[in-house]
């Protein structure tokens, strides 16, 4: 298992690194047109449209994958599948991107926890993501889509807490911590935690 792990983690490096450079050439457009206050305004809608899709992707892996491997009871399938969605995508949504905001001292930082504040819309959407995962366990999901989807949650969050200016020194700080993010989350969320309950170490899919 943790050849397994060191291998995902390897093998998302350069999907993880395209993902956050997408989300840094992002903020620059945004800073270089003078937008940043408005986007800011409307960072927090994004991010609950994109948060959300991510849970629900990540819901519908991590159940497909714990299912295959496993051909387990509902109930125990269907609470991996809500844990390891809404605790995952929340610490790379939501957790991750607010240590970093608290780090650079950015204006608004504040976490926005998906499942609590906004959960009539979260919560929905891990459960459909598990009804899916459960309905065809050969559920796949490219890890490209799925990091970028996961960045830019990541991304939105971060805009939230900067307010009307961003210093050109903060970009390399916010490139980081975006990269951290999503690249041990996501690899845990679709493949490494629902294996953890499996009696087999198969070779997994890729979610």
């Amino acid at each position: 298992m943790f050849q397994r792990i060191v291998t995902e983690l390897r093998h998302h490096i350069p999907f993880t690194v395209f993902g956050a450079v997408t989300g840094m050439v992002a903020i620059i457009i945004i800073v270089a047109v003078g937008a940043l206050s408005s986007v800011s305004g409307a960072s927090e809608t994004v991010f609950y449209v994109l948060h959300p899709l991510h849970v629900l992707l990540s819901a519908g892996v991590t159940t497909a994958m714990y299912r295959k491997h496993t051909r387990g009871r509902i109930i125990p399938t269907i609470l991996i599948g809500y844990l390891g969605s809404i605790g995952i995508a929340t610490l790379s949504d939501s957790v991750v991107p607010y240590i970093g905001e608290l780090l650079l001292d950015l204006p608004h930082a504040e976490a926005h926890i998906g499942f609590i504040d906004e959960w009539h819309i979260v919560n929905p959407a891990a459960f459909l993501g598990i009804a899916i995962g459960l309905w065809r366990s050969n559920t796949k999901f490219p890890h490209a889509g799925h990091v970028l989807i996961s960045t830019w949650a990541s991304l939105f969050h971060t805009i939230m807490a900067l307010g009307e200016t961003v210093e050109w020194l903060q970009l390399l700080p916010i490139f980081i911590f975006l990269f951290l993010a999503v690249w041990l989350p996501c690899c845990l969320s679709d493949i490494v935690f629902p294996l953890l309950f499996t009696k087999e170490n198969m070779p997994a899919e890729e979610g």
